[in-house]
């Protein structure tokens, strides 16, 4: 899933300035002196929150949510086999720390880094615990001094955790300066504080099962922040990487960085939806089948796209891919080495999140003001980031986006849950090539969308659902076994599987 490292185990200030891409020359003067400084090291902690992983790994998340198959062979992730996670975040914390310790040092807007190293560790264990479950936090960082084997927080202390800093970043980041060395918002800390708070949200929706834990407090933390703090106003607050055409900080999917391109193909849940949705989002993500222009249908035709059922067995989906019966990915991601932007935290999917708050008694207000808003700056989005030579003939205008609003197919009156299964999928259409992962979590919580399950071609034990959490990295079991034991006792009956609930998944 991701790459593989040894954990906690004295992760150097040296790793954060070996540059994992060309992003941090954004940040840094040649002719400034050559001591490390906390924009340096927090120009490498942004990017270590919003790049996307890169190459096929791109993909590994939208392949488990069946929104891709894949042409080449057979993948793991299509067929629901998911593997160990790793810990590899936590060494990237460590320079948190020393950003706040060198700008302490120096007296240089020390509040502001401190915020950032608090957003940051939150963000980053948070997502840890979202793939395991209990993971440490509260003894997470002692590498440094010889504490190399830290004990496991359970996973409610770990999200407890989490709120506290978010809280404190937000409030941190009200009380600083801009900052230097920040490749996503110039380091704006009115920015932050709206990023701050929107990612408080969705951290409080993903404890929607366990809401009712007084501790926790979720429906009175989600009414507080949507009540007293700054969120993010519209699409230009999305926290989100902004490409560019230089070596190093294109776009994944750029022609001449990636040597998949061709493999791609378009599920069911993506094209058989918008085509009966008639969601002129189809153009812009998808390429007509080649079989289809080719007996004469016009590429901007509903009949030039078709989704696959990625669960079929591979030597069906071999078959439909031999005969071009399917859809790539637009030529738009590969031909422009900007692509589009790729969004971590994201004003149309604060909309929805607001939305299912709404849905579930949390807030007042409208649910579906705050649905219709999310599918419409996520239509402009896309229409935002994209030349009209690749709309097929099919370009998103402020008339078409009334008229789907409009479109009774759409309406919350649809679909299952009081409205939370239209909300869920259309969360997941805008998020397609965005939020790694979190369109599984959501699922994984609500059931939603719908996806093809195939038991007769899953690799997961349990042959009619998908896994519900990666199993702890092979490393732990060899530095630091002993905690790793005690988790894995207190959570799911001492062995590590795949299939039993984290407690943020249990209801009782």
């Amino acid at each position: 899933m991701k790459f593989v490292t040894k954990i906690m185990a004295g992760a150097v200030l040296l790793g954060s300035l070996n540059a994992c891409s060309n992003f941090e020359d954004l940040n840094t003067d040649p002719d400034a002196t050559t001591r490390v400084t906390p924009a340096m090291l927090a120009t490498g902690l942004i990017l270590n929150v919003a790049q996307p992983s890169t190459a096929k790994a791109f993909f590994n998340d939208n392949f488990l949510m069946k929104q891709l198959a894949w042409g080449e062979g057979s993948v793991d992730y299509i067929y629901n086999k998911m593997g160990r996670s790793d810990f590899g975040g936590y060494g990237k914390l460590i320079d948190g720390r020393k950003m706040v310790e060198i700008a302490t040092e120096n007296n240089e807007n020390v509040k502001a880094y401190q915020a950032l190293e608090k957003f940051v560790k939150a963000y980053k264990i948070f997502y840890m615990s979202m793939e395991m479950g209990d993971v440490p936090y509260s003894d997470a960082l002692g590498g440094e001094s010889g504490n190399i084997a830290p004990k496991y927080d359970a996973q409610k202390d770990v999200m407890l955790h989490v709120l506290d800093d978010l809280e404190q970043a937000y409030a941190l980041f009200g009380e600083a300066d801009d900052f230097d060395g920040d490749p996503v918002y110039a380091g704006d800390v009115d920015l932050w504080r709206k990023a701050a708070a929107s990612f408080e949200l969705k951290v409080l929706m993903n404890l929607s099962i366990v809401a009712d834990d007084p501790d926790l407090n979720v429906k009175g933390r989600f009414a507080d922040v949507v009540a007293n703090r700054v969120l993010l106003a519209s699409n230009e607050d999305n926290f989100q990487l902004v490409f560019t055409a230089k070596d190093g900080e294109r776009y994944p999917m750029y022609k001449d960085d990636f040597n998949y391109n061709m493999y791609p193909m378009l599920s069911t849940t993506i094209v058989d939806v918008m085509k009966r949705n008639q969601d002129y989002r189809l153009f812009y993500v998808a390429e007509p089948s080649e079989a289809k222009l080719g007996e004469g249908i016009a590429a901007g035709s509903w009949d030039a796209y078709i989704g696959v059922d990625p669960s079929r067995p591979f030597h069906e989906v071999s078959e439909l891919y031999s005969q071009q019966l399917f859809c790539n990915l637009n030529l738009r991601y590969k031909d422009d080495p900007k692509g589009e932007p790729f969004i971590s935290i994201g004003y149309a999917d604060q909309c929805f999140i607001l939305a299912e708050a709404v849905l579930r008694g949390w807030i007042p207000g409208s649910a579906d003001t705050y649905y219709k808003e999310g599918i419409k700056a996520s239509m402009e989005f896309i229409a935002g980031h994209t030349d009209a030579q690749y709309a097929h003939g099919r370009e998103i205008t402020g008339q078409v986006i009334e008229e789907f609003l409009d479109n009774p197919l759409i309406q919350l009156t649809n679909g299952e849950g009081g409205g939370l299964e239209m909300v869920m999928t259309q969360k997941y259409l805008a998020g397609f090539l965005h939020f790694s992962w979190d369109a599984y979590y959501d699922y994984r919580r609500t059931g939603y969308p719908k996806i093809p399950i195939n038991p007769e071609t899953s690799l997961n034990e349990v042959k009619d659902a998908l896994p519900l959490r990666w199993m702890y990295a092979e490393s732990e079991s060899q530095y630091n076994k002993e905690n790793l034991q005690e988790a894995l006792d207190r959570q799911f009956g001492g062995t590590d599987d795949r299939n039993r609930k984290m407690w943020i998944l249990k209801s009782e």
